[in-house]
């Protein structure tokens, strides 16, 4: 399949070392491509950089591109468990300090949208324009079947699948499985193609961490939703309280076929937040960023390079 990172980026994958929220050094994979005004990419739980591939190339016209994967997932190395409840944010955090030495425009999908909102609010001054892109900011629950199923698991079992890469050799059937799922958020099943599935699979398949890290992720989303609807203390329940402190000036992104989470939550996040518009995609599920990147690229330079 060649390499992805070579073909998108002109330096192709190049890394950084961060420390986590744990206080532990992780290694992190990164491409950039163009000059200008930096804009971050930033993925959603359980995908990698290249969930971008239809924008990187479209965007660099405009914006110095930076497209991270963050920490155990796609080329990113993992830490040893446990996990602390919003290492993301943190993590986020220092990866914008250690590649921009000016506030980033952010155009972040899913939960690496939730993720910056949490960082508007704590380090305002890392961000200048934000583009959020179908939040899981009022989840009701894991938004599929195959999310949940991995959340109830022993996470010694998952470890254990992991760290023997146990899964490589069925390959073909992981790759079958996430078809499968994958028809959950995007309109057309038909468009998902055999190079997105090998892609997609690939850190799961050959990349210690990547499985352990997404179950570990699962299993704090889950209780942070949880405890939340039962009106317990959580950072998810400070993150929605406290939208009313976010002053960048912000574009909602919604797909108007996301099953995952309603256009209803958009507008609901609109009212909360002071300087936010929101725009629906056309015939678009819940990756946006694939589904319609005509439209979501278009956003995204109208919206950042604004005046």
């Amino acid at each position: 399949m060649g390499d992805w990172w070579q073909q998108q980026f002109p330096s192709g994958r190049q890394t950084l070392t961060i420390v986590d929220a744990s206080d532990r050094p992780v290694t992190i994979a990164y491409g950039e491509v163009g000059t200008g005004k930096p804009l971050m990419l930033l993925h959603g739980i359980g995908s990698w950089s290249y969930n971008w591939r239809a924008n990187i190339q479209p965007l660099s016209q405009h914006f110095r591109v930076i497209c991270v994967d963050a920490k155990g997932y796609g080329f990113s190395s993992a830490a040893p468990l446990p996990e602390t409840v919003g290492h993301q944010v943190l993590e986020l955090g220092r990866m914008i300090q250690a590649l921009s030495d000016r506030p980033v425009c952010v155009a972040a999908e899913s939960m690496g949208a939730l993720t910056t909102l949490a960082l508007a609010q704590s380090q305002p001054d890392l961000l200048d324009r934000l583009v959020l892109i179908n939040v899981p900011i009022f989840p009701k629950q894991l938004p599929s079947w195959g999310m949940q199923l991995l959340s109830y698991l022993p996470l010694e079992w998952v470890q254990w699948v992991d760290q023997g890469q146990l899964l490589c050799p069925f390959a073909p059937l992981v790759q079958e499985i996430m078809r499968w799922v994958r028809q959950e958020v995007v309109v057309d099943p038909n468009s998902i193609s055999d190079d997105e599935l090998y892609w997609l699979t690939y850190p799961y398949l050959y990349r210690t961490g990547a499985l352990t890290q997404f179950a570990a992720d699962l299993q704090l989303a889950a209780q942070e939703i949880d405890r939340t609807l039962q009106q317990q203390p959580t950072l998810l329940g400070a993150i929605q309280q406290h939208l009313h402190t976010i002053k960048h000036s912000t574009l909602i992104l919604w797909s108007d076929r996301d099953r995952w989470f309603p256009p209803t939550d958009g507008e609901r996040l609109q009212s909360r937040l002071p300087e936010a518009r929101l725009e629906l995609i056309p015939n678009c599920g819940h990756v946006a960023s694939s589904g319609n990147p005509k439209v979501v690229n278009a956003a995204i330079i109208e919206h950042c390079l604004e005046t």
